[in-house]
């Protein structure tokens, strides 16, 4: 960018402003001119550059600061970086928005040409920059939509479709739009009422799945009430392979009822797989019961797996949500005290205070009697002071609700080693073995157990 004071008057010389652009200094739209071309004397054509979305600068920023190939990643450059000869700079739309004025319909035209090339983010960008021009228009509304599924911001695709929809309530796009999303989040009612409102958009076969959709929750549902959790477990799974991809609520119903039956590892695994939405947007969305109850499950999930310190957070903003859900408090005084528990008998652990942590420990199963961590910390206690059976059989508790605990399948192999029960001890070990073939104690420990054995036979 050339400064006014370094131009000669009437010199209207092109400025380089990427590699790939020039511009006019007065088409900049620089903020501290006033009048000319950046003053805004033309009331019918803008400026990209005033009107920069603040969601591409502040907010939901991917984990590196800004989004993938963005618009600011592109418009902000190191003066020393340097491009390729005949290599396209990533950013080039907003760059050649930059370069010109103008109207909020050619930067929809722009953001539908990213978003076609799969620059989602740039599209995103670009379909801000024509809503801060003119937020009353229902199609920048909907293409946002788009830009934000495309990227797996649903919750946020959600709000503009409403939001188009608000603008234009006959919309058959957004409403199409909009039903395919509550499709994914899981929402068969309102999923049905938006495809029957999309015209010429829908097709059957869509509408079929919906109501597919709406009878595996409905069963959720009952099989809840009934607290059955099995066929819970089932229903889940049918309505996740029914289209609903993205229902956090069926994956908390799904962890929840595996918590039930006390397969942790399976609970902590579905949560997983689920989506990985803001809190405020599922406040915003679910409401703060409804946040608050998908926050209670996964307190439950987290201290189920040792997380004590992620669980007792969940639970206190589950509590803070929704101060009268009673289970909420229920949760998050367990948590605390099974935190504490553990904090106090590893201290003790650490000191070779052994029947002391015990007791720690102990006490916090009186609080969760099964906890796989505590259990599983006891059980090197007991080991420890000798007490080999007993550890077993606290491993044997922490493997059944997390088969794949592997320091509680090490500790059990370690005694039944002790025990001289060499063929348990062994096959623990060669569990250990095929899951980490690099780990030296575990390779020493099967070695000897197999040594011994065959010693064991030959005698």
């Amino acid at each position: 960018m050339i400064a006014d004071h370094q131009k000669t008057k009437g010199d209207s010389t092109l400025v380089r402003a990427s590699s790939s652009n020039v511009m006019l200094f007065g088409n900049l739209g620089n903020l501290r001119q006033s009048g000319g071309n950046g003053g805004g004397g033309n009331t019918n054509s803008y400026n990209v550059l005033d009107y920069l979305p603040k969601p591409a600068r502040e907010e939901n920023p991917m984990p590196n600061g800004k989004y993938p190939n963005s618009v600011m990643g592109n418009v902000v450059k190191k003066q020393h970086e340097e491009q390729k000869p005949g290599a396209e700079q990533p950013g080039g739309s907003l760059c050649r928005a930059l370069s010109t004025r103008m109207d909020p319909e050619q930067l929809k035209i722009m953001g539908n040409e990213d978003y076609k090339n799969g620059n989602f983010a740039e599209a995103l960008a670009l379909y801000d920059a024509a809503i801060s021009i003119d937020p009353n228009k229902a199609s920048y509304r909907s293409n946002k939509s788009a830009a934000l599924t495309a990227l797996g911001r649903l919750l946020e695709a959600v709000f503009e479709c409403r939001e188009a929809l608000r603008i234009d309530p006959h919309y058959h796009r957004a409403h199409l739009r909009l039903a395919n999303l509550y499709l994914r989040l899981g929402d068969g009612e309102k999923t049905i009422y938006h495809y029957k409102l999309s015209g010429p958009e829908v097709d059957h076969v869509d509408i079929a799945k919906a109501k597919g959709l709406q009878i595996h929750l409905n069963k959720c549902t009952e099989a809840r009430r009934l607290r059955d959790w099995n066929t819970l477990i089932k229903e889940t799974k049918a309505a996740i392979s029914s289209g609903a991809d993205s229902a956090l609520l069926i994956y908390a119903l799904q962890a929840e009822a595996l918590i039930k039956l006390h397969r942790h590892q399976e609970a902590d695994e579905v949560l997983k797989k689920g989506p990985n939405f803001q809190d405020d947007e599922c406040t915003k969305y679910f409401g703060p019961i409804g946040n608050a109850n998908l926050l209670m499950v996964r307190a439950q999930v987290d201290m189920a797996v040792g997380r004590f310190e992620e669980a007792l957070a969940a639970a206190q903003r589950a509590t803070r949500l929704d101060s009268n859900n009673k289970e909420a408090n229920m949760v998050m005084k367990k948590a605390r005290a099974v935190a504490a528990a553990r904090s106090t008998g590893n201290q003790l652990f650490k000191a070779a205070k052994f029947y002391e942590a015990s007791n720690a420990y102990g006490e916090g199963l009186e609080h969760d009697p099964y906890n796989s961590v505590l259990l599983c910390n006891r059980a090197a206690c007991r080991s420890k002071l000798g007490q080999y059976e007993k550890a077993v059989e606290d491993c044997n508790g922490a493997l059944n609700m997390r088969p794949n605990y592997s320091k509680a399948r090490l500790r059990r192999a370690d005694c039944y080693a002790k025990l001289e029960k060499w063929e348990a001890s062994i096959q623990d070990y060669e569990i250990l073995h095929k899951e980490a073939p690099d780990d030296e104690e575990v390779g020493k420990g099967l070695l000897e157990a197999k040594a011994q054995l065959k010693k064991h036979r030959d005698e």
